[in-house]
């Protein structure tokens, strides 16, 4: 209801009670501020100018009263969708009883470990991409490791060509399934014993216990990326392959649907065409895509929020227990940043272990070390990382005044710390590469990330 002046009627606005007005006009002059009685500016005699936007306000905030009491449901709805969503399958039973115990870190969380496990079955809708038919290998692999502090994190691909001696398995129902008598390729765990076959090769041949795993489709991949209305990418050269039916445009622009789904799975007549640096292209696209996430104003368009955590959770397996606790450890990390969030490739040389394949450098175990003693990345292995920051372009990105603050930096005397007397003797610097360490001194050539050389065998712009 609205205010009648002269018969001063109850007025009533959205969420409040209705109340009784002022009838006579000495009521509602002591009512208004001084100089504006009888309806008029006292100074000037003239009367109050029309306030619009009192009026746009008012409309603005009963429509915001109302989306709340609709949404109230609205967002029970959606979370108990998207909980029925889940595939959630607790594997433990299937992992054994040596699995490696986590080691403790100071800091006031714990590190996480998830396994982010790519299949690359075509039995979802639209997964045939490529005309290709397989039973299910675990075509990408990725270990995501989250500090205790919560001020940085990497993801550690392992290429599928991997050799690797398959441990023994188990079935759902317990039974084994026999370890590999030769070297094996690392994905066919996967189609030995599926999720719970590859984490088992993982914290058997690493000594990291995982915390949480997640397995992918390519839909799940495809639509995360629609949801998010495209991805940047930028390709040095077209791409013509007509045995696969693959064909990019070269550029730097947004690709999504099918063209986004064949451009991360694309190996042949792409840089150098080996297997790992198309790793190194997956991991320049979901950089691309973590940072688009973070900074395209996904709380601002409800819309590409909701079909992001549709297409994110429709099918996907896990044994988080529901989407609060994803919820609640994203919440944990929302201050890392981009530039903090760095992607590095399994170091490697090639090997006739297994077909087209390659084995892992005795590097890799100080990298395992790293997650396991929850460490930075050192110089070492940051001179081949990818940033989520990075622009898909290859030019440097600006300084982030942020990452070389106080409350980013390790302290030296902080046991976490990589540039403390009991870190890493390879002296890793804080904040992002190429900042500047705690010491004060400019960070090493070293940690600039992958030089313009790599980037160009893993078909990335230079």
């Amino acid at each position: 209801m609205t205010q009648d002046d002269e018969t001063g009627r109850a007025e009533a606005t959205p969420g409040s009670r209705a109340r009784r007005v002022p009838t006579s006009r000495a009521d509602r002059d002591r009512r208004r501020p001084r100089g504006e009685r009888g309806g008029r500016r006292v100074s000037g005699g003239r009367r109050k100018a029309p306030q619009p936007g009192k009026v746009v306000f008012k409309v603005i905030v009963a429509s915001l009263m109302s989306l709340g009491l609709a949404t109230g449901l609205g967002v029970v709805l959606i979370y108990n969708n998207w909980n029925g969503n889940i595939d959630r399958q607790d594997l433990a039973a299937q992992l054994g009883d040596d699995r490696p115990k986590k080691e403790k870190v100071e800091g006031p969380r714990e590190p996480m470990n998830i396994l982010v496990m790519g299949s690359d079955s075509r039995d979802c809708e639209g997964c045939g991409v490529d005309g290709e038919s397989t039973n299910g290998l675990s075509d990408t692999t990725i270990l995501f490791h989250l500090s205790a502090n919560r001020k940085f994190a990497y993801g550690i691909s392992i290429p599928r060509d991997t050799a690797v001696m398959r441990p023994t398995c188990y079935e759902e129902d317990g039974s084994e399934i026999r370890a590999a008598s030769a070297y094996d390729k690392w994905n066919a765990a996967f189609s030995y014993g599926g999720p719970a076959c590859t984490i088992r090769q993982f914290e058997q041949v690493t000594g990291i216990p995982l915390d949480n795993y997640v397995v992918v489709n390519f839909g799940q991949f495809k639509d995360m990326v629609n949801a998010l209305d495209g991805v940047e990418v930028c390709i040095p050269e077209d791409i013509d392959d007509e045995v696969r039916n693959i064909y990019l445009k070269a550029g730097t622009r947004e690709i999504k649907g099918n063209e986004a789904l064949t451009y991360v799975r694309a190996r042949y007549r792409i840089g150098d065409g080996t297997d790992p640096n198309r790793t190194r292209r997956q991991q320049a696209f979901i950089g691309s895509m973590i940072n688009k996430a973070l900074t395209a104003g996904m709380l601002a368009r409800p819309d590409r929020l909701i079909g992001f955590m549709n297409a994110a959770t429709t099918g996907l397996q896990t044994d988080f227990e529901n989407i609060a606790q994803m919820a609640d450890l994203a919440v944990t990390a929302q201050g890392i940043g981009a530039d903090n969030i760095k992607f590095i490739t399994t170091p490697w040389v090639y090997s006739d272990k297994v077909s087209s394949g390659i084995e892992w450098t005795p590097e890799v175990q100080k990298l395992w070390r790293l997650v396991r003693e929850d460490k930075r990345l050192t110089p070492e292995f940051l001179k081949d990382a990818l940033s989520a920051g990075d622009k898909p372009d290859g030019t440097p990105t600006a300084d982030d005044p942020a990452s070389d603050s106080p409350s980013d930096a390790e302290s030296p005397s902080d046991p976490e710390s990589p540039t403390s007397p009991s870190g890493s003797p390879d002296g890793a610097t804080t904040g992002t590469p190429g900042g500047t360490p705690s010491n004060g001194t400019p960070a090493p050539p070293a940690s600039q990330g992958l030089d313009a050389s790599g980037r160009e065998a893993a078909g990335l712009c230079t």
